[in-house]
């Protein structure tokens, strides 16, 4: 991870301690709360308008610094055998996914089919990993950086691959928490990358809205999955129209409906 990304979720952090929100930003800084939301999100912002901010906080660049060093000793991936490990017991990992979106112990037992001594089991397990730690009256430290991630197609990665997946897209998505687009196109490598980077800016407001709303109770929340994919490929009934991997035609496209 950057320094420019490191810096920016420490301060992103810092708001949220003191409670701002960005509108409050956009207000300080005299923006509107969409420019805010852009510069966190493409990660632009100048050291005046860092500085901005920070007097926002009533604190200098340097404490930002100085926090953001006491942070980057978390955790932020597993090895493969830890995610191995996870993988091989169903139990640990819906636990797992319940702590890193800031369960406690308690809504875990009262909502899934699990006893209280089966849970602290799988904490305590979790607490071996530095994943979190399990503090007296059973309460739940984590201990993992806010950027923390699976491995790319390590193990968890690839479980939900193999098993999930079909599950996830067995719907009609018309209900209005559900929503898919499927676009078909031909992209040079140049705007191939550009949209890659859009995707991955878009992760990251995903994970900080995340992050905004964990604080609120659970039931004020839904458990929300997003799969964000580009490749090279050809739907499977084009394959018979083509030679040697090209379009039939120089420069045809087969254009689906797009969902």
């Amino acid at each position: 991870m950057s320094q420019t990304t490191s810096l920016l979720t420490t301060l992103k952090k810092a708001l949220k301690a003191h409670g701002f929100t960005y509108q409050d930003v956009a207000k300080h800084m005299g923006l509107s709360q969409a420019s805010i939301k852009r510069l966190f999100s493409e990660e632009n912002i100048s050291l005046q308008r860092l500085e901005d901010i920070c007097q926002l906080l009533d604190m200098q660049i340097s404490d930002l610094v100085k926090q953001m060093n006491e942070q980057q000793g978390r955790l932020q991936q597993l090895t493969v055998e830890q995610e191995k490990e996870i993988t091989a017991d169903i139990g640990l990992l819906l636990v797992t996914v319940c702590v890193l979106n800031k369960w406690t112990m308690k809504e875990m037992v009262d909502y899934y089919e699990m006893t209280e001594p089966d849970c602290i089991g799988k904490l305590a397990k979790l607490d071996k990993l530095n994943i979190i730690e399990l503090l007296p009256g059973n309460r739940i430290k984590l201990l993992v950086d806010a950027n923390f991630g699976w491995i790319e197609n390590g193990p968890i990665q690839s479980f939900f691959q193999r098993t999930i997946a079909k599950e996830f897209f067995n719907s009609a998505f018309e209900h209005d928490d559900e929503c898919l687009v499927v676009l078909n196109g031909m992209l040079s490598m140049q705007s191939n990358g550009e949209f890659q980077r859009k995707i991955k800016r878009l992760a990251r407001e995903f994970d900080a809205l995340n992050q905004d709303d964990s604080s609120l109770r659970l039931e004020e929340r839904r458990g929300s999955t997003v799969v964000l994919a580009i490749r090279s490929w050809r739907y499977g009934l084009s394959q018979h129209l083509t030679k040697n991997g090209l379009p039939a035609k120089k420069g045809s496209v087969i254009q689906y409906p797009k969902g």
